[in-house]
Formats: C-alpha cells, structure tokens, sequence
C-alpha cells in the first residue's frame, strides 16, 4: 500500500522520501501483528506530519504497533489527561510487581507509550505548549514517586522483623526543568536525595538510616537510569547535590540545611529556586522545603545576585564560544538560558519580600513581574513570546530521536524538518522570526544585566578616579585635599579627616573581603553624589551613618553600586532632610524605593495603596500572620517615604501630605483589623448575639479622631482611635468550635 500524494503534499519534498519508507515498513508491521492499517485519510494526513517531524515516533510505530494502536484504541492518543491520569495508569500497570527487573522493564514500557503520545499530540498540533510541558513533567513524576515506593517497601521487607515500624522518609527534589514543570521532551532529570533525622525505631537496626537511604537511593538511579534491551526511563543527574559527585548521595535534612547556610554558593541558590519534592511521604517532604526557604529566598533585597549571574552567564558564554555552541537555542546568545537568567535574577533578588516571586515556572514569574511593575508590561511580553517559541523549537528538536540536543541543525532535511514542525514553509521563514525573538531577548539580558559602569554618567567616570585614590588612602594628604576640593568640598580639609575616621571605623571593620571590594567601587561615586550637594559634608555624613548602619549587609551595597539612580536619589533626599536621613538608616530596606523615580514621587491616592497592598500581600499563607505583619510595616515606611520625597521635591502643601499620611493609616488600619477578624473567625467562628428572638452578627468598627480624624496626620503623628461593638442582647458568643463571649473576643481583637 503506497502513501496517497494527497497525504504527503503539504510536506517538504525532501522529507517525502524517507515517509514513503517508514510507511511501508509500518504496514507491514501492523499486518503481521493483525492490526487494521489506519484508513481515515485526515488521520493518515496527521500521522505523516507527525512521523515528518519524529523518528523517534515512527520508528517506535513501526517496531512495536502494538503500542501506537492501544494509544489509539483506549482514545488516550486523542484526550487531555485530567489530573492524576498518569498516577491511575501506572498504578495499574505496576499491580503485582516484586522485583526490580521487571519493575525497570514496565516504567520503560510505560513511558515509551506516554512519551509517543505526549510528542504525537505536540506535533500534531493538538496540545498546548503548557500541556506537553505538564505532562512531561508529571510523566516523570510519576515513574519517580512509584518507583521509590516499591523499592522502599522491599527495603523495608528485606530488614525483616526488626523493620516494622521503619516507614522510608526518602524524599526526592526534582530539580531544574523537572522542578518547575517545564521539563523538556529528552532531557535529563536532576535529583536531590534527603531524609529526615532517623528515629529510635533505627536504634534497632543493624543497618543506619544513612546506609538504608544509600542503597534505596542508588537502587531508584539504577532501575530508572540503567539501559537495557528496553531503553531507559530517565537518564538521572545527581551533581547539583552538597558537594557533587564528592557528596553522600543522601543526606539527612540537618546536615543539608548547615550546608546550605555555611557552605552554599550562589549558583545553588538559583539552582534551588525551583526544587520541588516530586516522590516522598508529604510531611518530611514540607519539612524539608521550610528549611531550604531562608537559603533561596532571603528576607531583604539582595542585589549581590546580578553579580553572581553575570559571572555564571559570562562563564556559560565563554563556554559557548569555545565549542562553537552559537546556535545552540539553550546556551546560545539570545537563548532560554538568559530568560532564565533574568527571571532567577529577579527572584533572587526581591523574592524573599514578595511572595508572588517564590514560584518555579518562568512564565508564572514573567507574569508577576508585570503586574509587580519591576519589568514593562511590552518586555514581559516579548520574553513571553520568546520563551514560548525557544521551548517549542527546543522540544521539536528533540522529538526526532528523543535525545538531548539543543542545536539548530545544519543539514537540509533537519532543518526542512524543524521548519515546517513550527509551522513554517521553509528554513528562512522560521530563521527569520527565531532571529528577531533571540535578538529581543538578548537586548534586554543586556539592560537587565548591564555592568554598573555602564549606568554610570561620564561626568561621573571622569571624577571619580582621583577620589578612589582619596577613599583608599593611596593619595599624599595635600594630593587628596586638593582632589576633594576640586570635586566640590568646600571645607576638603575637614573632609579628609572625617574620611579618614570614616574608613578606619565600624564600616569596614565587619567587612570581607567581597564587601571591602563593594565599598571600595561605591565610596567614590558617594563621595562624588555628596560634592553636588550645596553642604556636602553634611550631606557625606548622613550618606556615612547609611553606610555604617548597611555595612553588615553587602546586598544593601550592591543595590548602590548596581543603580547609580538610586545613589542620586538617596543623595538629594539625604540634603533635603535630615528625617529622611534617619529613616533610610533604621530602616534600609526602604532603599528599594529609590530604584524608580516615577514612583518615588508619586504617592498613592487611597485606591491606589490598598491595590499595592493587595499585591504585596498576594501569596502569603492566612496563617502567616508574621509574614503579613512584616509586609504591613515595609509597605507603611515605603508609603511615607513616597509622600516625604515628594514632599521635598515637589513642595507638596501641607494638607496634601496629611491626605496622603491619612490614607496610608487608614489603608493599613483597614488590613490589620481584616486579618485579625479572619484569623480570629476560624478559630473561634463569627460573634453573634439574639435580639428580639432574631439571630444577629455581632459587628467591630474602629473610630479615629484627632489629627487622624481631620485629615491633618503629621510624619511622627501617633494615631488616636477608639474600638466599638455592637454586641447586645441575649446568647453573646462566637459559633465556632472554641466558643468565646463576645466581650472577650472583641478584647483579642
């Protein structure tokens, strides 16, 4: 039987050919083991684009039919797995198994189905990219999760009697692509193994747990990594565990948590952003990710991460040049390693403040950076439309052989193939556009991830050479007066000596070598933004007790030396205002504010602040009241600083600032007093009362009076209120399971 032309028309001529062939070898195939040759002709049409665009799938069809038709037959070729179809299916498959061998040979079996069906639906258009990365990702989370909880169980079993009351805490981190749910369609699977502390139940073994989770881990790499007559499952990469390759493959959570806070780098850091347990009981599994949370997501800004990542990219392109690798659509310029980048960046950066950034898929992260504003909403949407289109050439290219491969290929037929995948006519259609979305990304890699000297002015460049001499005391005395009187001090003398103390104090005196090096970049550009004040030694003194009070913290000198608009800022507040001075030093988290001029100076009418609020506050469990407190307080002191910097700049009229202090208070009243009721709501349930024989809700208000009342809140006004309720009657409690008097819930309130 012959391939109808009609078929093979839409096709590349050069893939025709090698079609008719596979088609062939498949009839044969499906004759021999009695199947019925497809007939429907739209279904042939769609089988030979999808063959076009995968050998991995025709070969798979043609060798085993058996699989192709019971995708077909079960209608799973054609559905949308609901969630946990992955789970249900091989549950079913694994029933009875006992050993290893054939547990190994079934999870090839299955995942070869599932992965002909995940890359059958992808090229035929049937799938979105968000459902072929779900379902690569939940495929392999399943084949892991399963696979542990056998092995663990014959573990278990072969301990005998002694092992009774041992329940295997094994819990597995799938990392990097697998982590976030974006796997890709041949790719590696990063592991990270961890158990909790061992009980007294291993008192009695005579077997630790640290031998016992060895072996189970090593038996999970072999029956999911091992290559047989079967192929493999997934090929398992452990190096991002403590240590690598020199590491103990399992490590309890104790010794991993020390690890991390006295030993981890950087790149681990964005590494574990997204380390999500995939296979493991649910409890150890939290535990476990409660303590990494301090490691990855730090509680104040941490500019220090463009840095590290600007190193890690520098490292990756001088990698890239050295093997050629510029077309490679990972790693390559403009690739999805610098989406990746800039979101990690971000995250790492701002993360611990702002809980919609602790998430793992780097759309979801494009998303939020919009709607936070820290991006434009047109460069999220270009990197969106970037990474989209470099995720689906990346699995197109892979789907052919089903192997690890992310370069664009160079012969006529591969590149035919990967054209008219994206859905291109030719190669230099689907060139053309893969050009423009790497050029956007790679532009705006560039801004995001710019080199501090190059945000810096000339005029700033020029001046600053002969004070870096002055700040490390490299210039002859009457050198260094002369070059600070040059820059704009009047009284260079005095300035010298204050600097001189200033450097020999407690700002240095903490500091390694990494924050000395900060310093040393940041002191000439302070000493250049205090000279452009009308006082400058003054105005260098506030900017000094900053300094001293940030000292400890290396990230808030990042900030500095990274956005010398913040530098410029934070100078022209510090001249104006003592007050804010002295806020910006006991409160140095509100230098965050500086990075946007446009904001900074614009303070929020009412609606306004509660929508900021919204967001700060999105994605903090209810019951992490801490949690909130802390954004409360951060989103107070930054709303102040916008009114007081406007105030400065702008001359704002008196009334206006106690408009402005009046909504904040008032914003924040509103929020404290809606978290308190919900908190104390469910544990107690609503107040109420009988009136008049009727159920009624017992209600809390607050009322204001004073300067608050008016409209004429001062800076370092104290807020005069008085608490009301409206609870009277008969049968005065709360509904709830732990029933209170009204009287003393209102009190709590």
């Amino acid at each position: 039987m012959a391939v109808n032309r009609l078929h093979t028309a839409e096709l590349p001529a050069v893939l025709r050919e090698s079609l008719t062939e596979s088609w062939e070898a498949f009839v044969q195939a499906s004759r021999e083991a009695q199947f019925p040759v497809p007939s429907n002709p739209d279904f042939t049409t769609s089988l030979l684009r999808v063959w076009a665009c995968s050998d991995f799938v025709a070969q798979t069809c043609i060798h085993d039919p058996a699989v192709f038709y019971g995708l077909l037959d079960s209608g799973d070729l054609l559905a949308d797995y609901t969630s946990g179809e992955y789970k249900r299916k091989l549950k079913r498959i694994l029933k009875g198994v006992d050993d290893s061998t054939v547990l190994g040979q079934r999870l090839r079996d299955f995942r070869r189905r599932e992965m002909l069906r995940i890359a059958w639906r992808d090229l035929a258009g049937w799938a979105s990219l968000d459902e072929v990365l779900h379902d690569l990702s939940a495929l392999a989370d399943t084949c892991v999760s399963l696979a542990l909880d056998y092995l663990g169980g014959w573990a278990v079993k072969r301990l005998g009697s002694r092992g009774k009351k041992i329940k295997p805490q094994l819990v597995v981190l799938g990392m990097g692509k697998l982590g976030a749910g974006e796997l890709n369609f041949s790719s590696d699977i990063d592991l990270i193994f961890a158990y909790p502390d061992a009980g007294a139940e291993w008192k009695r073994q005579n077997t630790s747990a640290n031998e016992f989770y060895l072996q189970l881990g090593q038996q999970l790499i072999q029956v999911l990594d091992n290559h047989t007559e079967h192929g493999f499952v997934y090929r398992v990469d452990m190096r991002l565990r403590p240590y690598g390759d020199s590491g103990p493959l399992a490590a309890n959570f104790d010794a991993l948590a020390e690890y991390y806070q006295m030993q981890g780098r950087e790149w681990e850091r964005y590494a574990m952003i997204k380390a999500r347990p995939i296979a493991g009981p649910g409890k150890p599994a939290r535990q476990l990710m409660k303590l990494l949370k301090p490691f990855v997501y730090r509680r104040y800004l941490d500019f220090s991460a463009f840095e590290s990542l600007r190193n890690l990219k520098e490292q990756i392109v001088r990698e890239v040049e050295r093997k050629g690798m510029q077309d490679n659509v990972k790693l390559g310029p403009g690739g999805i390693r610098e989406i990746e980048f800039i979101v990690q960046a971000f995250q790492l950066v701002r993360g611990g403040r702002q809980p919609l950034l602790q998430q793992r898929g780097g759309l979801d992260i494009l998303g939020a950076l919009a709607v936070l504003g820290y991006l434009p909403a047109h460069v999220t949407l270009q990197l969106t439309e970037a990474y989209q289109f470099l995720r689906r050439t990346e699995n197109r290219i892979q789907a052919w052989a089903d192997q690890q491969a992310h370069d664009l290929p160079e012969d006529e037929p591969g590149r035919a193939r990967l054209a008219f995948s994206m859905g291109f006519p030719d190669w230099e259609a689907f060139e053309q556009v893969l050009t423009v979305h790497r050029q956007r990304v790679q532009e705006h890699f560039e801004l995001v991830f710019a080199e501090p000297e190059a945000r810096v002015s000339d005029a700033q460049r020029d001046q600053t050479p002969g004070l870096s001499d002055v700040w490390q005391g490299t210039a002859d005395p009457a050198d260094a007066i002369a070059a600070l009187s040059a820059a704009g001090y009047p009284d260079a003398e005095e300035a010298l000596q204050w600097l001189t103390e200033f450097s020999s104090g407690p700002v240095t005196r903490y500091l390694g070598e990494q924050g000395r090096q900060r310093l040393d970049e940041l002191m000439p550009l302070v000493l250049h933004a205090a000279a452009s004040a009308t006082s400058p030694l003054p105005v260098l003194k506030r900017l000094g007790e900053l300094l001293e009070a940030i000292s400890g913290r290396t990230t808030y000198l990042s900030l500095l030396l990274e956005n010398p608009m913040a530098l410029s800022q934070l100078t022209q507040l510090c001249a104006a205002s003592s007050w804010v001075a002295a806020q910006l030093t006991q409160y140095p988290i509100l230098l965050d504010e500086l990075l946007d001029p446009r904001t900074l100076y614009d303070p929020l009418d009412k609606a306004g602040l509660q929508g900021v609020l919204d967001v700060r506050l999105a994605g903090i469990p209810a019951d992490d009241l801490e949690q909130q407190m802390d954004q409360l307080r951060q989103f107070k002191q930054a709303s102040v600083l916008r009114v007081a910097a406007t105030d400065i700049v702008a001359e704002l009229p008196v009334a206006k600032v106690g408009d402005h202090l009046t909504y904040i208070a008032e914003t924040v009243l509103e929020r404290v007093l809606q978290q308190v009721l919900e908190h104390l709501v469910e544990r107690h349930g609503k107040p109420g009362y009988l009136r008049h024989g009727k159920l009624c809700e017992a209600r809390f208000g607050i009322v204001v009076y004073g300067k608050l009342g008016g409209y004429e809140l001062g800076y370092g006004s104290d807020l005069d209120i008085v608490f009301l309720h409206d609870s009277s009657g008969n049968e005065q409690h709360t509904a709830g399971p732990k029933v209170l008097d009204n009287s003393e819930f209102f009190t709590r309130v």
